[in-house]
């Protein structure tokens, strides 16, 4: 529903009224909240989304990594590729059994600084991968970095949930995911430089180092940058409180604040759409993973040298941002979502089925690799904004959205053990 029609819906309840002063004040409404809404993406989304930038790099760096000597320096060369697939998927073990306890977790706390000790946590982890001499020491990081990021990965959607309505959450979910794809170009760049620096320290052991120490400092500044509850922050005025409060509960059942209703526990577990949703999550999520850590090494199947594979695996992230972005736009506008996410898997599946049939033309298979970045990356953020409103109260929202990405995730395992070594260079 648009600001103009709500306001208007809100004030024709109130009978006798002369239809002048009611409709100025609806359009004074829909300008106030209007002015609101800006208000809270100026101070929100930027941070978000760096903060999702961050962990996309550090969550999928170890594709970069791997062509930067990591398996020959840590994994004793590791000729089957199974050792590099089992420090990929462990970070979804503990991602997967921590996102239902961390979510319900983090409707008790402050949302900054819950948000914000995640960040940092995960930072510190991905770091920390840099010290790792052997393959234990790897999957302590790797174990590390999923904790703490279950506590962001779902937490955002819920969060973001208490600032706008079903109208705005595709266009912003698809800002916040899409910098999964920027993270993804940007991944690229960071580690063709990297490539070429000259330094005592091992490049993957510095990529880790570059990428993970900006991850502290963006943790903290998130402590201070984003809003608390909009009943609790300090950034609103009580006109804004008011407005902004109305918004957080439009359609939804009462249960705000810092509370947990064990009823709204049992529903989500009973509830299944959320297992639908998981399933949807399963399938783009295994194609995730295995696009993410493996996009470099497939493109040095096409015949590229190292450092040119890191760079050209700039371009396929770059498109899939912006056509995520375009399709959630139209999504938003015409609040639909199933259709979107059925044309998105159906792209990615057509880039398979490319890779897979198309031996010779590398030109037609690097543009199959655009096709599953799209398609894939459209296809989660979508998912992402058709759940965040649709479950109902918020201890509801807290315990379905961690379920049905935990469910999700389980692809992600799966799609971490897809491309073994021992099956180059066609990764049948």
């Amino acid at each position: 529903m648009s600001l103009e029609k709500h306001a208007s819906s809100f004030d024709e309840k109130t009978p006798g009224r002369d239809p002048d002063v009611v409709k100025s004040e609806s359009v004074s409404l829909a300008v106030e909240e209007r002015r609101l809404v800006r208000k809270i993406d100026w101070r929100i989304m930027p941070i978000a989304c760096i903060m999702y930038l961050f962990a996309f790099l550090d969550r999928s760096n170890l594709g970069n990594a791997r062509l930067q000597g990591l398996p020959q320096d840590t994994l004793h060369g590791d000729p089957t590729g199974v050792l590099f697939d089992w420090v990929n998927s462990v970070f979804f073990f503990s991602y997967i059994i921590c996102q239902v306890p961390a979510t319900l977790l983090s409707k008790l706390c402050p949302p900054r600084i819950w948000l914000g000790c995640a960040t940092v946590g995960w930072g510190l982890c991905s770091v920390l991968m840099s010290t790792a001499f052997n393959f234990p020491g790897l999957l302590v990081a790797r174990i590390g970095l999923g904790v703490f990021e279950a506590g962001f990965g779902p937490g955002i959607p819920l969060y973001m949930s208490f600032f706008y309505t079903k109208e705005e959450m595709g266009m912003r979910m698809a800002y916040w995911f899409g910098f999964a794809a920027v993270a993804g170009a940007f991944g690229g760049l960071i580690a063709f430089g990297v490539q070429n620096v000259h330094a005592a320290v091992a490049n993957w052991k510095l990529l880790f180092i570059i990428e993970g120490l900006p991850t502290v400092l963006i943790g903290m500044l998130s402590m201070v940058v984003l809003p608390n509850r909009p009943e609790e922050t300090t950034m609103f005025n009580e006109r804004e409180r008011e407005i902004a409060l109305e918004r957080m509960n439009r359609g939804i059942k009462a249960d705000t604040g810092r509370t947990v209703t064990k009823s709204h526990i049992y529903a989500a577990f009973k509830d299944w759409r959320i297992y639908a949703a998981g399933v949807l999550y399963f399938g783009a999520n295994c194609a995730l993973a295995s696009i993410s850590a493996f996009l470099p090494t497939i493109i040095t199947t096409f015949g590229f040298t190292n450092a040119r594979a890191q760079l050209l695996t700039v371009p396929p992230y770059a498109v899939s941002a912006v056509y995520l972005c375009l399709n959630s736009y139209v999504s938003d506008r015409l609040q639909s979502r199933g259709i979107f996410v059925a044309a998105a898997s159906a792209l990615a599946g057509i880039g398979y089925v490319l890779l897979l049939t198309v031996a010779e033309n590398n030109h037609v298979r690097y543009f199959a690799t655009f096709c599953i970045t799209s398609g894939t990356y459209t296809t989660i953020g979508i998912i992402i904004a058709w759940f965040a409103h649709n479950l109902g109260s918020e201890t509801k929202k807290a315990t379905g959205i961690p379920m049905y990405m935990a469910i999700g995730q389980c692809g992600s395992v799966l799609g971490s053990h897809i491309y073994p070594k021992t099956d180059g260079p066609r990764y049948m």
